[in-house]
């Protein structure tokens, strides 16, 4: 059988990422449905919210290690070959999730299948985002981040379906169909090539033509296939040229600005994290009882609600990023989700005080969730998977994103963590400190965070290599080198 071609190949790849993500949203939803049911509890002797605490949040541990391994081991193997490591790995945690019958052993399967999972989720951005096109680069991140949400959304209504077992099976069941998503990407893994950035970089050249030629094939013209390849050959030469590979040049402030695009990518996934997103997702349930005060079955329905528009309310930046951009929507819908917590702690105050109005407060605190979520979605969520990727210098973006993920991944586990016990000791209080973590993050966008929709990955290096360095000239005159090889072609 020959080899992909066009959109076959381009389809599959995206088919690939696809699933990735909704590894991570299924992965990520897995466990907050699972440990309240008798059936759990049963089989790991009615572990204590310390314990419960312990096994969810386990699971960032791992993929923090492995966003790290990824980071030192990711560069030499491809994104290909890292993926199909990640997808084996995850397939044994989740293995071992499901075979678990004591508390220790579920807690190894958990560290094992985040570990793959933290090579799978630094590695999927990298790949779709060096595939893609740069004028529709953002929107298929945003179809990923929806697989990711449906995920999640998925996940949840299962071990919703089945917390009417009595028996174990309402929890191995929901563990062993990550299958389901595994399988077809280890099999789409030996469908297609590795990134073309990747082959190129890595002194691959023919290789990396081929698989731009074959790409593109019927969309773009061979003369348009070779200037996009002279390119991506000037911009791995001019990075090399000053060193941009090594993990030194992460944190030097050269002459195309490492270290900045190296902080900016890191910012942002810390930023994603420290803003309370997944002490919504993870605990939903209980921030409906608790703070909320509705009864339980409510709380788990409310709670499936939720999941299910965030799922939703994910299609809108389809529509949004690519024509408005990064900034404007991470901006405004940052913005929002500051105001949105500081009326959450105004509104959970009533609640947890019983006041006049404490049932009209508790109603509308459960909106103030959506409405969060909605910000979450369509401003923060998918621009935080693409941006990283976009800013970040080829020979540094496998590294570099990988540590960026490790940096989401740690805080994320940091919030599980404090979660339960800030809504425990503090109540109201503990969303004033998210209103303030988000409002905080948009003067440092505002000021740090360039635009970078419409550009190709390699004109990120010229955006932040200015007009007046020896580096900016070089990629400068490539660049006019190239469009006007291709006018005098077109003019033959």
């Amino acid at each position: 059988m020959g080899k992909l071609r066009g959109n076959a190949l381009f389809g599959c790849v995206t088919a690939l990422t696809a699933l990735g993500f909704m590894q991570i949203g299924f992965d990520n939803g897995l466990m907050g449905g699972l440990v309240g049911g008798k059936p759990f509890n049963e089989t790991f002797n009615s572990p204590d919210a310390t314990m419960i605490g312990l096994i969810v949040s386990i699971m960032e541990i791992g993929a923090f290690i492995g966003s790290m391994t990824s980071a030192f081991v990711g560069e030499r193997l491809g994104r290909r070959r890292s993926i199909i490591i990640a997808v084996i790995i995850m397939a044994i945690g989740s293995l071992l999730q499901t075979t678990a019958n004591s508390r220790a052993h579920l807690i190894v399967a958990r560290i094992v299948a985040g570990f793959g999972l933290g090579i799978n989720n630094s590695t999927v951005p990298v790949m779709q985002a060096e595939y893609s096109p740069k004028s529709t680069r953002g929107l298929y991140v945003c179809m990923q981040l929806s697989v990711l949400n449906f995920g999640i959304f998925l996940v949840y209504w299962i071990d919703y379906g089945f917390s009417y077992i009595d028996t174990s099976i309402a929890w191995r069941v929901p563990c062993i169909l990550q299958f389901v998503a595994l399988a077809p990407m280890l099999v789409l893994c030996f469908l297609v090539d590795e990134s073309p950035r990747w082959l190129a970089s890595h002194d691959m050249n023919e290789e990396a033509l081929d698989v731009l030629r074959r790409l593109h094939d019927g969309k773009m013209s061979d003369s348009e296939v070779l200037t996009l390849y002279n390119d991506i050959l000037n911009t791995v030469r001019v990075e090399k040229a000053i060193g941009a590979g090594s993990w030194k040049d992460l944190l030097k402030n050269d002459s195309i600005q490492s270290q900045r695009r190296f902080l900016i990518a890191c910012g942002i996934q810390i930023f994603q994290q420290a803003g309370g997103i997944n002490a919504i997702v993870y605990y939903s349930g209980t921030l409906f009882s608790k703070s909320v005060g509705f009864d339980a079955h409510m709380s788990s329905l409310m709670a499936g609600c939720l999941n299910t528009w965030f799922f939703v309310g994910s299609f809108i930046p389809w529509f949004l990023i690519d024509r408005i951009g990064r900034r404007p929507l991470l901006l405004s819908m940052i913005s929002l989700m500051a105001l949105v917590m500081a009326v959450q702690a105004s509104l959970i105050y009533q609640v947890e005080h019983a006041t006049a109005v404490a049932h009209s407060a508790g109603i509308a605190a459960a909106a103030m969730l959506f409405v969060f979520m909605g910000a979450f979605t369509i401003g923060f969520q998918a621009t935080v998977w693409v941006y990283p990727a976009e800013i970040l210098p080829l020979r540094l973006r496998q590294r570099g994103s990988s540590v960026s993920t490790a940096c989401n991944w740690i805080i994320n586990y940091v919030i599980v963590q404090i979660t339960p016990p800030a809504i425990a000791n503090i109540g109201w209080r503990t969303y004033i400190i998210f209103a303030c973590l988000n409002a905080l993050w948009v003067p440092i966008i505002y000021f740090f965070f360039p635009e970078t929709k419409g550009l190709a990955l390699e004109d990120v290096d010229r955006l932040f290599a200015g007009e007046d360095t020896v580096t900016a000239r070089e990629l400068h005159e490539q660049k006019h080198t190239s469009v006007v090889e291709l006018e005098t072609s077109g003019d033959k």
